[in-house]
């Protein structure tokens, strides 16, 4: 069973920056797609960014193109969110998540319901 354990969140001011780590364990090499989610207070959580594992192939929601970056670190079994120019509305707990026999782009919409304890990113000034 995979587990994860995400790092990396804390209070930061809007327009920085911040990395989130995802260190999977466990049976590592069954899953052909991983990535980040969010949840806000009060929202239903959402996909962020999603990778796959076959092709390197990328996925990101609209309101974090171009500003957030996902890779990949196979030999740590880690998956990092690389978030610039940060805003009041990336404030959330973000989680990863992974699964088979999915693309990035369906991992993203249709998550497993499979959660680790997650880490909190706030933007506020």
């Amino acid at each position: 069973q995979l587990q994860f354990v995400e790092s990396g969140g804390g209070l930061v001011q809007p327009g920085g920056s911040l990395r989130l780590s995802c260190a999977a364990s466990g049976f590592t090499l069954d899953y052909d797609a991983i990535g980040w989610f969010r949840q806000a207070p009060g929202k239903e959580r959402e996909g962020v960014s999603c990778i796959s594992t076959i092709d390197n192939k990328t996925h990101y929601a609209d309101s974090v193109n171009g500003r957030f970056t996902i890779s990949r670190d196979d030999p740590k079994n880690t998956v990092y969110l690389q978030m610039n120019n940060l805003r009041p509305e990336d404030t959330a707990v973000y989680y990863c998540a992974a699964d088979t026999y999915v693309s990035e782009f369906r991992l993203c919409v249709l998550p497993p319901d499979s959660w680790g304890q997650g880490t909190q990113v706030t933007v506020s000034s």
